[in-house]
């Protein structure tokens, strides 16, 4: 048997693992998206299923005017005597910002507030509960004294799980394994056969990404690094490899003693860009002299045993027919209203104009899920009556900066293009006044065709295809994979209109 890569396709990056009997569950970074923290459940290591948020309350996570790729960075999930323990750090936090941990005995919640660690800094923070039962934080930060750039190191302090705050002395553990090397994050501590790993990225997470290991005889050190580091990195290569980027991983053992690794990397198309974001990879891992060795990541790779457990499959339509909206969909930061509807008109969302933009830093009136594929279309129909500088549609989004949309607007339909904080209509045409409008869009790669019926099954292209690059990576800048979504504005001006959505259909294409 065998199972294909991604595991978690599309936005999923910095995933991290733990295990508990059977049971294996997941989170990964969201950054200015919200909910927070999605948490998946799998029995096989290949098919996960979404059981939740972990930070879903909007006391639980301030997102309000947070910068795009700011937020929730870096999370790690353990589990130790009954309780499941998230760390993580939230990043430019409007009101504040830094480390914190939440608790549950249920992974689908509910989460505790947070346990703030004003003591502790840096970010990309962990946990290690170790054979005696005591637990430790660790974490990145800027080297002590920093030389250069990017100079960082792995600090390690005990965590009181009576207070939920670190305690005794503060450990600089180790700087990474090469020389003037970069951006040392994304710790995780194991204790293996009765030695200390320490699992570490490097090199930023673009293309240079890379894991490095080092092993002590107790937490605190002296730790020595593997002498074959980088044990392993994609860097070497190329620029045109399939997946790139490898890093940020987590190490999980099975039931049956073998060891596996999750971690991110990008897949590029259309030249150096992965509008997918940084995603979820899943590779084996064995031991030798001592030190672990992760498999070069493939597309396809031989599955875990035992055998397969897949989930029923997800629909690709959402009927909204279920008293709130699927996991799948994200708000752009807390929403701090209910701006969206299931209830008002059965079998519909419901969203109201408000003033808010997808140009500004707010909360705008948009559901979106990621984008899962490099080759994908996706279908609504939306009733439509636009008053002013009123708009409704579908929006593609990198961040407020760049974008696309596909909106109605009073009296015809637009395409525009945002790059750079610039708006562009690219085409545009007539549709009747009222009634129903279908919208869609079909991705082959880079080239994203923009299409609408105003009859069921009667689709016209509108415009050409637009160049899909502005939701990549590369040319927008940040940590976030490109969301499709359901959107609806005032623009400014006074909230009352509402814009309703029958259904919302994604599926692949065939590549």
């Amino acid at each position: 048997m065998r199972f294909r890569n991604p595991i978690l396709p599309g936005f999923h990056p910095d995933p991290s693992i733990c295990r508990v009997g059977d049971d294996y569950y997941l989170v990964t970074s969201t950054f200015e998206w919200f909910p927070g923290v999605p948490i998946f459940h799998s029995r096989d290591l290949v098919h996960w299923r979404p059981i939740g948020h972990v930070l879903d309350r909007p006391g639980q996570l301030n997102l309000d005017g947070i910068r795009p790729s700011g937020g929730i960075y870096a999370p790690t999930l353990r589990h130790h005597d009954g309780v499941f323990y998230l760390i993580t750090t939230l990043v430019n936090g409007p009101a504040q910002d830094g480390n914190f941990i939440v608790t549950a005995t249920d992974p689908a919640g509910p989460w505790s507030d947070p346990h703030w660690l004003p003591e502790t800094d840096g970010f990309d923070p962990s946990l290690l509960f170790d054979a005696g039962g005591r637990a430790w934080l660790h974490g990145a930060r800027s080297a002590r004294p920093s030389r250069y750039d990017g100079h960082l190191e792995v600090w390690l302090r005990e965590l009181d799980l009576a207070t939920m705050q670190p305690t005794g002395p503060e450990h600089a553990l180790w700087e990474g394994a090469l020389r003037d090397n970069v951006w040392t994050e994304g710790p995780h501590l194991y204790q293996v056969d009765g030695k200390f790993y320490l699992l570490v990225s490097e090199g930023g997470t673009g293309h240079d990404h890379a894991l490095s290991v080092a092993r002590a005889d107790t937490v605190t050190g002296p730790y020595t690094g593997n002498p074959r580091n980088p044990v392993l990195t994609h860097r070497n290569l190329g620029l045109d490899h399939p997946i790139v980027g490898t890093g940020h991983g987590d190490l999980v053992q099975t039931p049956g003693g073998d060891w596996w690794m999750v971690l991110l990397a990008m897949r590029p198309y259309g030249g150096y860009h992965y509008n997918l974001g940084r995603e979820t990879f899943l590779t084996p891992v064995r031991w030798e002299d001592g030190w672990p060795v992760p498999a070069q990541v493939e597309s396809s790779m031989p599955a875990p045993a035992p055998a397969p457990h897949p989930w029923p499959p997800v629909p690709a339509c959402d009927q909204f027919d279920a008293p709130e909206l699927d996991p799948a969909w994200n708000h752009l930061r807390t929403p701090r209203e209910r701006y969206w509807d299931l209830a008002a008109r059965p079998g519909h969302l419901r969203l109201r104009c408000r003033p808010e933009s997808l140009t500004e830093r707010a909360n705008p009136s948009m559901v979106a899920r990621r984008q899962q594929h490099r080759n994908f279309a996706a279908y609504t129909v939306m009733e439509f009556a636009p008053r002013g500088g009123e708009r409704a549609g579908l929006a593609l989004v990198q961040n407020d900066d760049f974008h696309i949309l596909l909106v109605r607007t009073a009296g015809r339909l637009a395409v525009v293009r945002r790059e750079a904080g610039r708006d562009r209509v690219l085409a545009r045409a007539e549709v009747p006044a009222g009634g129903r409008l279908w919208l869609g869009v079909a991705a082959r790669g880079q080239d994203y065709q923009m299409s609408y019926a105003t009859e069921p099954g009667e689709w016209r292209p509108l415009g050409d295809p637009v160049d899909g690059r502005v939701l990549s990576t590369p040319v927008a800048g940040g940590f976030i994979g490109a969301y499709i979504g359901l959107y609806a504005s005032s623009e400014g001006g006074p909230a009352g209109n509402t814009a309703d959505f029958d259904w919302f259909e994604y599926q692949p294409l065939p590549d």
